[in-house]
């Protein structure tokens, strides 16, 4: 499986009691209430699923460690200090994390040397791993044995743990009882991304070329061959031309999307996890062959199936389905991609290697959950009360590990922050008022003068308006000149994708380059094939290079549909004239 970005942050609120290092639950019976017989649900049912998670509380401000049991171990000084988590293991017995001052500590079971600490022996208390303190780890990653993998912001690749199949890189099979950086093939290289499968290892660098070694016996090292690999090789084949943007691992197969959106798969393909077309074991890259032409933006691999977002939100998957973990209403195994119903478009997808829990993200924020649970199985996308993906495998996966590093945030009960948020648009404290469309807008001189230089500027005594009590907006809507003040004291946008254009054009005015990029980021996550050739067309506008070449590749990879769109024929001439050139230069239009 593979950690990689984009990563969530989430907030942790430190608890005022020193006795309880992390908030706990207890699932008791409710007093004075007398047992029900009830007819058990049928398998897939949201009935079932109503009874499964009755005491699962909404995750709303309780996204906290206690989800993970081992935490409870640590005091709340230790929990407070985390910046980065992985929980990992056979039974998720062990624990690595990074504090707010880049030191890695480690604890745990310590099977197969895997906490890294020099000796096998398990610890309850942290272990500090001197190796890496100070490294600024970007990406983790665990196998089956276990063994770990780590790359730093630097692009260093370390390495430790089981290495019965040389999976940790060094040319032996001896294990690992420290993190060791890998020297052979890769020293050279800068390291964006780690995965781990059961016993062999994959990275990513950041000129797009694919490593692999370790076990090969179902050729998931992509070699030609089911020799062992004990030094990193690169992955070759059909990927020799090809830039690669993520790669992703199952127990015994191997996953990469390259830069246009295509996906490739190679090993074991048994149930049919390499989406193929058929069960046929890969002892290369191999495409993954879907039904239309998509662009696939995430993979995720489950313990024997496979999981892929498009950049329209589309969510499909492929390979085994017994546990109901393709989420497609039955239980049929599938060869080769199928599309997922939701009804939202989603924006993460999640599965981890150790288990055949499934879970997505919507762009609304809703989280959805199918494949085991607690017994039963759960045969399509069901919404959940959680606010992230990692609730779900705390709560639901078994074994609970975590998908993904967990990265989180102090914050305290009573934040400048907090209060700002708390205040804006808030007439009782308001010194000044926007006008907007004939709607008022309550702010705070200090606080527009703190947050924007354009304010800033626009108060000083010699200015008109620093004596006014109400100004009139005329250039921008409503909407946009209400998210931007907003803005001010949240440092968060959240406007549908046509309405950020806007904001869009006042970040450019005001010369915020911080809310160009939030703009810009909402903007590609709703982008559509309706809507595509308009957001491009404002990027050029607005001269945001990154969101037009952006947008550019969404069009040329949807030309068809954006071609046949209103925005498209309705746009200026000469802008028009340029896109069609740029997308004949490209290969936009061949066959």
């Amino acid at each position: 499986m593979a950690f990689a970005p984009p990563r969530l942050v989430f907030a942790y609120r430190q608890r005022q009691s020193s006795r309880q290092p992390v908030r706990r639950r207890c699932r008791t019976a409710r007093c004075g209430q007398s047992p029900e017989v009830e007819t058990v649900p049928e398998p897939g049912s949201p009935e079932l699923f109503r009874l499964l998670t009755t005491d699962v509380k909404p995750s709303q401000n309780m996204v906290d460690f206690g989800k993970w049991p081992l935490f409870t171990l640590l005091s709340p000084q230790e929990v407070a200090s985390i910046r980065q988590a992985c929980v990992f293991g056979t039974c998720a017995n062990e624990v690595i994390y990074t504090t707010d001052n880049d030191e890695v500590f480690a604890f745990g079971q310590n099977c197969s040397n895997c906490l890294g600490t020099g000796d096998n022996q398990s610890t309850m208390t942290p272990r500090r791993l001197d190796v890496l303190c100070g490294k600024k780890i970007t990406s983790i990653s665990y196998g089956s044995g276990p063994h770990v993998l780590v790359c730093t912001e630097d692009g260093e690749l370390y390495a430790w743990g089981h290495n019965g199949y040389n999976q940790l890189g060094n040319g032996n099979t001896v294990q690992g009882t420290v993190p060791v950086q890998i020297c052979v093939d890769v020293l050279t290289k800068k390291v964006m991304q780690v995965a781990c499968g059961s016993h062999h290892s994959m990275v990513l660098t950041a000129d797009g070329e694919v490593f692999a070694w370790g076990y090969n016996n179902c050729g998931q090292i992509g070699s030609g061959t089911t020799a062992n690999q004990p030094v990193p090789r690169r992955v070759c084949a059909q990927l020799n031309t090809k830039v690669v943007i993520a790669v992703a691992a199952g127990p015994t197969c191997s996953m990469a999307i390259t830069d246009n959106g295509q996906v490739y798969g190679w090993g074991y393909n048994g149930t049919g996890q390499l989406g193929v077309g058929g069960t046929g074991n890969q002892l290369i890259p191999c495409k993954v062959v879907f039904v239309q032409q998509v662009c696939i933006v995430q993979i995720a691999c489950g313990y024997s199936h496979t999981m892929g977002l498009t950049d329209q939100g589309y969510l499909y998957s492929w390979g085994a389905n017994t546990n109901g973990q393709l989420g497609i209403g039955n239980k049929s195994n599938q060869l080769s991609p199928v599309r997922v119903e939701t009804g939202e478009r989603i924006v993460e997808i999640a599965a981890c290697h150790s288990s055949h829990t499934s879970a997505a993200k919507s762009q609304s924020g809703q989280v959805f959950m199918w494949g085991p649970c607690r017994g039963q199985i759960i045969l399509a996308p069901h919404p959940t009360n959680f606010t992230c993906t990692d609730d779900v495998f705390a709560c639901f996966s078994n074994p609970p590990v975590m998908w993904r590093v967990l990265s989180v945030e102090p914050e305290d009960f009573l934040t400048v922050a907090e209060s700002l948020r708390r205040e804006f648009d808030s007439e009782e404290t308001a010194d000044l008022k926007f006008r907007v469309e004939g709607k008022d807008i309550h702010v705070h001189k200090a606080v527009l003068k703190i947050r924007c230089e354009h304010f800033r500027t626009m108060f000083q005594s010699h200015w008109n308006e620093n004596s006014k009590e109400v100004i009139e907006i005329n250039q921008f809507s409503h909407p946009v000149y209400y998210a931007f003040l907003q803005y001010l004291y949240t440092d968060t946008v959240d406007l549908p994708p046509e309405d950020a254009i806007g904001l869009l054009d006042l970040a450019t005015s005001y010369c915020e380059n911080r809310l160009k990029k939030l703009c810009q980021h909402i903007i590609k996550r709703g982008i559509t094939v309706e809507n595509a050739f308009l957001l491009h067309s404002a990027a050029v506008r607005y001269e945001a290079k990154d969101l037009e070449d952006f947008c550019f590749k969404f069009c040329v990879n949807h030309l068809t549909g954006v071609t046949q769109t209103m925005a498209f024929w309705q746009m200026d001439g000469m802008l028009l004239k340029d896109f069609i050139v740029k997308a004949g230069q490209c290969g936009g239009f061949k066959n």
